[in-house]
């Protein structure tokens, strides 16, 4: 047991703190405490919630924009390419019209004397006294003359030589005078339209030879001397127009 007179007399400090715990344990018990707001803390809630939602909301469809706004400019970049038009071009420039009788160019220019074979049988050659061949009727070498005056060559003209022989006619002539420069000849006779060819001395002279071979019936070809078996020989330019040419009568 304790000693009565061991145990210490409670001083003014403690008796200060029991007054005050006792005087605030009074006020508590006559507080009487305020009911909670639950209607405005569920509003809140309610709009707090909403708010959430919005932003959500918000961020995934500019999420979805983002895709999309990367896409279209390529759609219409596509789009436009399938429907524009193409641009306009200008339609070329018609190409330059050239006879349908002399197309090519068929003239040769040859040296004095240079033979050329037309054909078997058939060759010729020229020098500046004129034209000179044979043929398969004519083995010995004959002449045209374009220096002895029986032809004008300041006037376009065209001479006929002919000759037949197993059903092959035999075509040459001078042609001269022209305008421009000689470049094709077309020859009209009974069996058709034929092309021949040209040739001519280096350095212009002013004439030329044309010559061609066509395939004849036995009593189309000419006889003898005859020319009807040619209607028309046209010598044409690089032009397509007519250089010099013969009708025969």
């Amino acid at each position: 047991m304790n000693d009565p007179r061991t145990e210490a007399e409670p001083g003014p400090e403690h008796a200060a703190t029991g007054w005050l715990r006792e005087a605030l344990a009074e006020v508590a018990h006559d507080i009487t405490p305020s009911r909670l707001p639950l209607a405005a803390v569920e509003r809140r809630g309610r709009r707090l919630r909403r708010r959430r939602r919005a932003t959500v909301l918000g961020a995934g469809f500019g999420l979805l924009l983002v895709p999309l706004a990367l896409v279209a400019p390529r759609a219409t970049d596509s789009g436009t390419q399938r429907t524009t038009p193409p641009a306009a071009s200008a339609p070329p420039a018609p190409l330059p019209s050239v006879s349908s009788a002399s197309p090519v160019s068929t003239l040769r220019v040859v040296a004095s004397g240079e033979r050329v074979t037309a054909a078997p049988g058939f060759r010729l050659w020229l020098t500046a006294e004129g034209k000179h061949w044979t043929a398969p009727t004519s083995p010995e070498p004959q002449f045209r003359s374009v220096v002895d005056g029986n032809i004008d060559r300041n006037t376009p003209g065209v001479s006929l030589q002919s000759e037949t022989a197993d059903g092959r006619a035999y075509l040459s002539g001078l042609y001269y005078g022209g305008k421009g420069v000689a470049s094709g000849v077309e020859i009209e006779t009974k069996a058709g339209t034929v092309h021949g060819k040209l040739l001519e001395l280096a350095g212009h002279p002013g004439w030329g030879v044309w010559y061609a071979t066509t395939e004849v019936d036995s009593d189309a070809g000419p006889d003898g001397g005859s020319w009807d078996f040619v209607s028309q020989v046209t010598v044409h330019d690089t032009e397509g127009g007519i250089y010099a040419q013969l009708k025969p009568q």
